[in-house]
């Protein structure tokens, strides 16, 4: 057990901390037997736990009290865990004896004081409300904080129990998402969606050939794309930018969600207030119907792609309800078109009457916004989760952002799907609705993405799904059972969701050796704490 003195401001940052890091805790008590006392405090509160660990980025009294020189406090500053760089967004304190998190380790009547250099929660919620800046986005902070502390506390042969976000049987979880921004090009006529593709499918495919960006089958069926155009229009022709069949066949049974539009020619605002025309999409949700009707039965999830419900819960609401109208969906999720979002979205999204909102990801690059390979509660919401976006296409291969060829995105994407292995979590992707069609033509690194998925044992989610997952880890409850023994109670959560498993560390292991059982659903197990 881990006793946790913070402030009273920082409680609700700390009570999500542990739903991430899920692993028995209280708030520390005057009367607390827990065997770890973790304080972000000034004044550290006497207690019989044999490890305090200490953090903070400046100096306090237990520095002074026993000698450690804390050298002054820099923001911004790069540590390393277990040969993995992360950065402290906060003032980080550092020895002149230590380059790393922990600046001194003391043992002191009994007790194990380890004084670690930074203040946790205040990174956890810069982490969860403001996120990472694009340069540190291959890096996921905050399972390195949670690292850092499940190794301090093994590593001092103290006993620790935790349920991992890692599904039984599975390594990690793949959910693979569609933002469906265009649905037709018949939809397009002489606009800019139009001339700009024709412009891309002809003279721009000739320079990504001569590139060697595309092959030259890819520029031919480009160019041919190009000359049936006429023929789409017509209606002689079938759209080839209508893909959703397409998914079905290549998903070859994969759970996946598409995010919809839910009405045609609405721009909504941006945070300027300005109504940017290229933001409208050129479809109507209530058009699709027949699509849907395929899509779920594919086993699809259908989830609105919001315009202004970022911003206005009563739009949201509006926009909601009209794709739970034409899907049957009682409580849709939600990403925002363009990943429009402030820090009051979640808030204004759970108003909105949503399920849960997957916006928070980069439109420039790929990698951790949050710093989370994991479902997360914002702090502002009672019960919106929010699924982390992670891949997206366009970040991969606009030239506007990181301009990678097929090659050196599967380059970029390898080490995010080696971290959520390592860490547990999801890898939420997002794969538009067009480009797997002329012009992208970019379904080779979607496939190979697929194939790496399933190569690696991931249990492919829809979004809902996922979410769902998470809400069950989060509901299993850690109870004493007597004689140092921990009582967990797990629900089953929504038909068809895999099982949690629970890890065991023991003193005696060794070396962060630890076992892993299955938590049965809807029922109790007691371990050893």
């Amino acid at each position: 057990m881990i006793a946790v003195a913070a402030s009273a401001g920082d409680q609700p940052v700390v009570a999500e901390f542990f739903e991430l890091f899920k692993t028995p805790w209280e708030f520390f008590r005057a009367a607390s037997q827990a065997g770890v006392l973790l304080c972000s405090l000034a004044e550290i509160p006497p207690s019989n736990a044999r490890l305090v660990l200490i953090y903070g980025g400046a100096e306090n009294a237990f520095d002074r009290e026993n000698g450690i020189a804390v050298r002054p406090q820099v923001s911004g500053k790069n540590l390393a865990h277990d040969g993995r760089n992360f950065p402290v967004y906060g003032n980080c304190a550092t020895a002149e004896n230590s380059s790393g998190p922990v600046l001194r380790e003391i043992n002191l009547n009994g007790q194990t004081f380890v004084r670690i250099g930074y203040d946790l929660f205040a990174e956890i919620r810069r982490l969860l409300i403001t996120g990472q800046p694009a340069e540190h986005a291959a890096i996921p902070t905050l399972e390195i904080h949670i690292a850092l502390l499940r190794d301090l506390i093994v590593s001092h042969a103290l006993p620790l129990v935790e349920i991992p976000p890692v599904p039984e049987g599975r390594s990690f979880i793949a959910c693979l998402t569609h933002d469906v921004d265009h649905a037709g090009i018949r939809n397009h006529k002489f606009d800019h969606t139009m001339f700009g593709f024709l412009y891309r499918a002809t003279l721009g495919s000739l320079f990504e050939a001569v590139r060697g960006r595309k092959t030259l089958k890819q520029m031919a069926a480009n160019w041919l794309a190009a000359l049936k155009l006429p023929l789409v229009h017509l209606g002689l022709a079938g759209d080839f930018w209508n893909q959703f069949d397409h998914y079905i066949e290549i998903e070859n049974g994969a759970a996946s969600t598409f995010f919809v539009i839910p009405k045609k020619g609405e721009t909504g605002l941006d945070a300027n207030g300005n109504r940017p025309a290229k933001r409208a999409a050129n479809y109507d949700a209530a058009g699709l119907t027949a699509q849907f009707r395929n899509l779920q039965s594919a086993g699809k999830e259908i989830g609105v792609h919001g315009i202004d419900a970022w911003r206005d819960a009563a739009v949201g609401r509006d926009e909601g309800d009209l794709i739970s109208k034409l899907t049957g969906a009682t409580a849709p999720g939600v990403r925002m078109h363009w990943l429009y979002f402030n820090e009051q979205s979640h808030l204004e999204l759970e108003r909105g009457g949503f399920a849960y909102d997957s916006t928070v990801g980069y439109n420039d690059t790929v990698g951790y916004r949050a710093g989370t390979t994991q479902v997360f509660k914002p702090l502002t919401t009672e019960k919106l989760l929010e699924l982390p976006m992670h891949v997206m296409d366009t970040a991969l291969f606009y030239p506007s952002y990181l301009n990678l060829s097929p090659e050196q995105a599967e380059e970029k994407i390898r080490p995010l799907i080696t971290g959520t292995i390592h860490f547990g979590g999801v890898l939420t992707v997002n794969w538009h609705d067009r480009s797997i069609a002329p012009e992208r033509l970019w379904d080779g690194s979607y496939c190979w993405l697929l194939e790496e998925f399933k190569a690696n044992n991931a249990w492919f989610a829809t979004a809902a799904q996922t979410v769902a997952w998470f809400n069950k880890r989060r509901a299993a409850a850690f109870e004493p059972a007597g004689d140092g023994r921990i009582k967990i109670k797990a629900d089953s959560g929504p038909k068809g969701l895999p099982a949690l498993r629970v890890r065991i560390f023991q003193p005696d292991a060794g070396g962060g050796n630890f076992v892993e059982k299955s938590l049965p659903d809807a029922g109790e197990i007691c371990l050893a704490a």
